[in-house]
């Protein structure tokens, strides 16, 4: 019997948190019973083409969603040729366009999936969401979300919301001493290093230039401070010149997009996470898996505390309290929380059973 093949419309590959959340599942998944095909805009960049291929998938490129009526045509096209029972959406409130696209082409199955909300800071952004999310229900059968908050600003008080976790391979995430010391050691880290870490796209929702306010007042306090830097995108020239005019570029270390990042996390001595909004925050669940002291702003969801090492910190309170928060967190002893995080739903080996039956299930 073949697989069921459905159709993932991931919209651009920018190598962030819903991409890592998919890609996720498909590694896990039972490809015996559910393969995936990926629909990415042609303008991404670094697509995993030999891993999706490799195991079993399909890479389908179609014009952005900039370009309507293009995408459109090309979408219903291809959607269309591969007979697709399902299609499952995760550009959050652009899926109007690539669900309409399936529509059209006859798709029975059409889901819609949230995976952030938004925040009043981003303004002209939003305004785009806004106006799209009361049509983010009009072509989808059925509703997808992160968590009860992003379903709940996307679909509103809808039941019939499923509730798919972030989960990740929490073997990957465990605290490992050895890797620890290995990587500090790559990364040219003193052993009296207090190194602080975060992980997201250089975009206004990761609040990087808060983060710079934040690590320069810690830096005044302790010289052996230093940041790392992962992920790439639009605001990071900005930010490395914001680096640069507060003479900090010997302290903070931007490290790109890595393959590493569960490596990382064990460099890390405590994870900063100040982002404007968030659906859920799967790094945060990464972090507090690997044992890491994690600080968080209240934009990030309260579900996301699934050990004692996470703590929030408003936006509005002073830099000051955020660098005093932070420096009392130096020194923590450290311990993997693998069964912590296991217990609160986000075991990729679990998760993915269920995803599995809701996909037999929704293609009947």
């Amino acid at each position: 019997m073949k697989p069921i093949r459905i159709a993932q419309v991931m919209g651009k590959w920018v190598g962030g948190g819903v991409e890592a959340v998919v890609m996720n599942y498909y590694r896990n998944i039972d490809k015996k019973k559910i393969q995936f095909d990926f629909i990415f805009d042609d303008d991404s960049n670094d697509i995993p083409y030999d891993e999706i291929e490799k195991l079993g998938g399909k890479v389908i490129l179609i014009p952005p969603y900039q370009k309507v009526f293009k995408y459109h045509k090309e979408l219903k096209r291809v959607l269309m040729s591969g007979n697709y029972k399902i299609v499952h959406s995760h550009i959050n409130t652009l899926s109007v366009f690539s669900l309409y696209a399936a529509k059209k082409a006859g798709v029975p199955v059409r889901i819609a999936h949230s995976h952030s909300t938004t925040n009043k800071k981003e303004w002209k952004k939003n305004l785009l969401k806004l106006v799209l999310r009361p049509l983010s229900k009009k072509y989808a059968t059925h509703y997808f979300a992160c968590t009860e908050h992003a379903a709940k600003w996307m679909f509103g008080d809808n039941e019939d919301t499923y509730i798919l976790n972030n989960a990740i391979d929490l073997n990957k995430f465990k605290y490992s001493n050895k890797i620890r010391e290995e990587k500090r050691k790559e990364l040219k880290l003193k052993d009296n290093a207090f190194v602080i870490g975060h992980i997201g796209r250089f975009v206004k929702q990761k609040n990087h230039e808060f983060i710079i306010d934040v690590f320069n007042e810690i830096h005044k306090e302790n010289k052996n401070a230093v940041l790392l830097l992962v992920g790439k995108g639009p605001l990071m020239d900005e930010i490395k010149e914001k680096v640069k005019e507060l003479k900090l570029t010997k302290n903070v270390k931007f490290l790109g997009q890595r393959s590493d990042v569960n490596e990382l996390y064990q460099a890390f001595d405590l994870f900063l996470f100040p982002s404007l909004y968030e659906g859920l925050g799967m790094v945060a669940i990464e972090a507090q898996t690997s044992g890491l002291q994690c600080i968080a702003s209240t934009e990030v969801p309260s579900i996301a505390k699934v050990t004692d090492n996470l703590e929030f910190l408003e936006l509005d309170d002073t830099i000051e309290m955020w660098k005093n928060v932070i420096l009392d967190k130096q020194n923590k002893k450290r311990k993997s929380y693998v069964t912590e995080v296991k217990k609160a739903g986000y075991d990729i080996k679990t998760e993915v059973k269920k995803l599995e039956e809701k996909y037999i299930e929704l293609s009947k």
